[in-house]
């Protein structure tokens, strides 16, 4: 038995009970009997000291650990006392000696051997420590905290992984993660899969409201205090709206008009008559234009914002729409790294961490954003707001070899677009309460289970069916096709999209959007990556030639007043005409592949009107394969189930296109 070994044996005889005596050891024996490697002697007060540590099974908080927590806002401790008496005695003394004999083993053994100590560490933590039970491995706890501040990336990143995947440790073992991790080290854990939330800090107390005032006062407060400058001109015409009916009835103490967003909205109440979750509502949706924006981002950090946000996430937990503004709000600033501390301190790697467990789709996509964002070890891309990351959600040593990117259509969004075709109630029930047998988001799912290296990325864009409630009077612009391909390609740009091979997926007025952002990249050098490395487009039921949809619009009420979308839709649009040549111009050459689904069944639209929306002569864009398919518009991206032929022949076509990059 060598000498480490044999310290190593010793150290771990704790683990057994007995009864003890107190006595008074000569410490200063004590240390030179531990420098006498291999001295039986050693063993024997090992053992003294163990029957003295018996006598309460408390926690021991290593004193580094606890100057650690001095500099924290708050400590986390489960049962373990701080009382002078319980660590400054000859328990606390006897444990400190033996570390340090045991540590000086160690390095000279390296030394002998040659090799790192750290490596050396990792060694004795993997061989000795991995079977002992909670005492005994605490050892290994503290090792693995160690190498997780490592400034080796490879070392920590390792070291996070052990930490998430060990299944033995106490509760305790998890509160001295929670209070002596470092930042980097919460966020890996929390973006690891199935993490044990005792991992983490809950979020810290929170400060008594200042006078008393409500939330949606302490929200129209911060909100006031934000810039105008740099905004969207449709966010500053809404908010110097709001924010001027607000502080009339603030003067009228809560009994003058309130009218959201101003005239264009559908009603105008007493403030009184209100709930309080609906205005709350409306000043985040205020909040989440002023995140988008880098220096407001400081603004509401410097001004409390993340702890007011983070009271209205905990008083708010019956609300899904409060919630997930609140997240996205977090999300939008967690992309700038300066914040990153803040965010942290303010507890919301705990909430985010709980939220990745959702059973919805849309929540846990949102705290994933949030993270990959806060995650600068692991996560070179920064997704901006409206880009999801769909798969891989956590951490993985599954390299990611490929991109398939979704684009929703008219009054679509990232995730209800691409759910599974609903057949019945039975399937919606199951589909609300998360069961496995039903898919809110197939790319998430299905997709992501049959190509694991891929990334899946899901995009979201405002769009409006009809202007007959005119909310914005400059806001016209923002609806075309162009100006959301200007938009949509600085973000996917800043997401990494064109650094790999990639394929698109598209529904309806999405597929427009794709082509547009293809021509447009083409002719901008710095999007060069999207064009070349474009393996493949899937387009579902999109109109190419135009549609129906605006012709039929004069029947319905709904429709009055076609938007700037629904009229870029219709067959005898210039733009329409030329972006279809742009576009067959620009795939000329190009070493894309193009799968076209055409729906054959009609859509029911309210209840006054049934339609063709897309035909399937202007779903067929003169490139690449066409297939008709017995389903309306809307069913068109949603297969019934996944050995339906729309899914199938989808996975095939991304297979076939990417077989190079999937095919190891």
């Amino acid at each position: 038995m060598s000498v480490a070994a044999y310290c190593i044996f010793c150290y771990r005889q704790i683990g057994t009970s007995g009864p003890v005596t107190k006595t008074h050891l000569p410490w200063n024996y004590i240390r030179k009997i531990a420098k006498v490697t291999g001295s039986l002697i050693l063993g024997g007060f090992v053992f003294i000291t163990y029957e003295v540590l018996s006598l309460k099974k408390l926690l021991q908080i290593d004193t580094q650990a606890v100057d650690q927590e001095k500099l924290k806002s708050f400590v986390y401790v489960r049962t373990t006392s701080l009382h002078p008496s319980e660590y400054q005695g000859i328990k606390y003394q006897a444990r400190k000696e033996i570390h340090k004999a045991v540590r000086k083993i160690l390095e000279t053994e390296a030394k002998i051997f040659r090799r790192p100590f750290n490596a050396f560490i990792c060694f004795l933590a993997k061989e000795q420590f991995s079977t002992f039970d909670g005492e005994d491995h605490e050892c290994a706890l503290w090792l693995l905290l160690k190498r997780s501040q490592s400034e080796d990336k490879e070392v920590r990143l390792q070291a996070v992984q052990d930490l998430a995947n060990n299944s033995h440790w106490h509760d305790y073992q998890y509160g001295t993660v929670a209070q002596t991790c470092d930042q980097r080290t919460a966020i890996g854990l929390a973006r690891s899969k199935d993490i044990d939330l005792r991992f983490f800090l809950p979020p810290p107390p929170l400060p008594k409201i200042k006078n008393d005032y409500p939330l949606e006062d302490e929200l129209r407060l911060l909100l006031v205090s934000l810039p105008q400058a740099g905004l969207d001109p449709c966010v500053q015409y809404f908010t110097s709206l709001a924010l001027r009916e607000s502080s009339q009835t603030l003067a009228a103490q809560r009994g003058g008009l309130w009218c959201f967003g101003g005239n264009g909205l559908p009603y105008c109440e007493t403030l009184s008559k209100i709930p309080s979750e609906t205005v709350e509502l409306f000043y985040l949706q205020a909040l989440v234009q002023h995140s988008k924006v880098s220096s407001n981002c400081d603004k509401i950090e410097a001004k409390g914002g993340l702890q007011l946000l983070q009271r209205i996430y905990q008083l708010r937990k019956d609300s899904a729409k409060i919630q997930r503004n609140i997240i996205r709000i977090i999300g939008n600033m967690a992309l700038d790294e300066r914040l990153h501390s803040s965010i942290v301190r303010a507890g919301w790697v705990s909430v985010l961490a709980e939220v990745m467990k959702s059973p919805h789709v849309i929540q846990s996509s949102h705290a994933s954003r949030a993270l990959a964002n806060l995650d600068r070890d692991t996560v070179k891309e920064k997704y901006p707001d409206g880009v999801y990351i769909l798969h891989p959600q956590y951490r993985s040593s599954q390299p990611v070899r490929a991109d398939v990117l979704f684009v929703h259509g008219l009054l679509g969004a990232a995730f209800k677009t691409w759910r599974q075709q609903d057949i019945d109630r039975s399937l919606d029930k199951k589909a609300s309460e998360g069961e496995e047998d039903y898919s809110q988001c197939w790319p998430k799912t299905w997709l992501a289970s049959d190509c694991p290296a891929l990334r899946i990325i899901s995009v979201e864009y405002d769009t409006h069916l009809s202007d007959w409630k005119a909310k914005c009077p400059v806001e016209a612009h923002r609806k075309s096709i162009a100006y959301r391909s200007n938009e949509l390609l600085e973000k996917l740009r800043a997401a990494g999209i064109g650094d790999r091979p990639l394929v698109w997926v598209s529904h309806s007025m999405g597929g427009l959007l794709v082509k547009k952002m293809l021509v447009d990249a083409s002719k901008n050098p710095e999007m060069d990556k999207i064009v070349n490395n474009t393996r493949g487009i899937i387009f579902y039921s999109v109109p190419h030639h135009g549609s129906q949809l605006a012709e039929y619009s004069i029947n319905a009420r709904y429709l009055l007043f076609p938007s700037v979308e629904v009229k870029e839709l219709s067959k005898d649009s210039p733009a329409l005409k030329e972006l279809n040549d742009d576009f067959l111009s620009f795939a000329k050459g190009k070493k894309f592949s193009v799968l076209s689904f055409a729906e054959t069944l009609p859509t029911h639209i309210g209840s006054m009107i049934k339609l063709h929306v897309v035909p399937v002569e202007s779903a067929n864009l003169g490139i690449g394969d066409i297939i008709p398919v017995d389903v309306n518009h809307l069913n068109i991206c949603k297969p019934k189930k996944k050995d339906a032929f729309l899914y199938q022949r989808t996975l095939k076509f991304i297979q076939d296109v990417l077989a190079q990059e999937l095919g190891d």
